[in-house]
């Protein structure tokens, strides 16, 4: 057996030229497995980030090479823009109103589906299909059934007698209204709450009922608690998804609007009267539209900021209540 060391004059033990030899080959060994991800972060993202910085502090119209201009687009964007303060208070009501609401709705359907004792299949399958169904064609059909004059959904409450709002064509029910979309496609939730709660122990039920606990003391002490790190991850990542909500709204607004397939016209994003408007939107008007990529980068940037914000905060929020049976 030989020693992978010897041993200094000063008492110091060095490594043998083998036992660096080794030391190298398992380093590059690690850089190997690790080159995936390194070149991966490198590619979408580092320098993706680093170059929308850069451009943030540039004019630069896609055509002539970007100048340097400082903090200019900033102060446009934050100061000036007036549709940077509708977009973003947009943006924030589907963070908080929608996510809520798909959060809450998932959670409902989810425990509703595990009480249900026959035909369990059939009933998954038509919550779930929804979700399945591609944004333009779902955005379209609601679209069709909400429309105020020739809409179904509008003759039913009239005949009703309940009165019909405008829908997408009224600044104040539009955002309803995709709220109503996103709820329809809940099946991802259904799916994954329905998992959470079929995995809790049935023994914490059982011992709760002859302890005499009711319904909700049973969800606030035993259901909740066990599926508390779900409830934060579906939380988190409808934040994060409804950040990047673009597709239904933009194109809710264009055939809302009668104007978006119109050829040779161009849509301003946000019918009716802004109402619609999201910041990604504002990405693509600005970059793409108006040819000022560095007032987009921007708005980027602060897209990119506000939805880790709202992440950490839920993450230091959601550490308060996960229990130890979550963690």
């Amino acid at each position: 057996m030989t020693d992978s060391s010897t041993a200094h004059p000063g008492g110091r033990i060095r490594p043998t030229a083998a036992a660096r030899r080794n030391a190298r080959r398992e380093r590059l060994h690690t850089l190997g497995f690790l080159a995936p991800f390194l070149v991966g972060f490198c590619l979408f993202f580092a320098y993706p980030l680093i170059a929308t910085v850069y451009f943030s502090l540039t004019h630069y119209d896609q055509v002539n090479p970007p100048t340097f201009v400082g903090l200019r687009n900033w102060d446009y964007v934050l100061f000036q823009y007036p549709q940077f303060g509708t977009a973003l208070a947009n943006t924030l009501w589907l963070v908080v109103l929608m996510v809520t609401a798909r959060v809450l709705f998932g959670l409902a359907i989810g425990m509703l589906i595990t009480k249900v004792k026959t035909g369990l299949g059939t009933v998954r399958t038509l919550f779930y299909l929804p979700y399945l169904a591609p944004p333009v064609a779902a955005t379209t059909g609601f679209v069709y059934l909400l429309n105020p004059g020739t809409g179904p959904v509008n003759q039913i409450l009239h005949e009703l007698g309940i009165p019909a709002p405008n829908w997408f064509n009224d600044p104040s029910w539009s955002k309803p209204a995709l709220t109503l979309l996103a709820l329809w496609g809940i099946g991802d939730l259904m799916v994954i709450f329905m998992a959470a709660l079929l995995d809790v122990p049935t023994e914490l039920y059982e011992a709760a009922h002859l302890d005499g606990a009711g319904a909700w003391a049973r969800f606030r002490h035993i259901t909740f608690p066990t599926i508390s790190p779900v409830i934060l991850f579906a939380a988190i990542t409808g934040v994060i998804s409804s950040m990047q909500y673009y597709t239904q709204a933009i194109l809710a607004g264009s055939l809302a609007s009668g104007t978006g397939a119109s050829p040779g016209v161009l849509f301003e994003p946000g019918y009716p009267s802004g109402s619609t408007l999201t910041l990604p939107q504002l990405v693509y008007s600005l970059g793409f539209q108006h040819y000022n990529t560095g007032a987009a980068c921007v708005v980027a940037l602060l897209l990119f900021a506000l939805a880790m914000a709202f992440t950490l905060l839920l993450l230091r929020r959601g550490s308060g209540f996960l229990t130890e049976e979550g963690r």
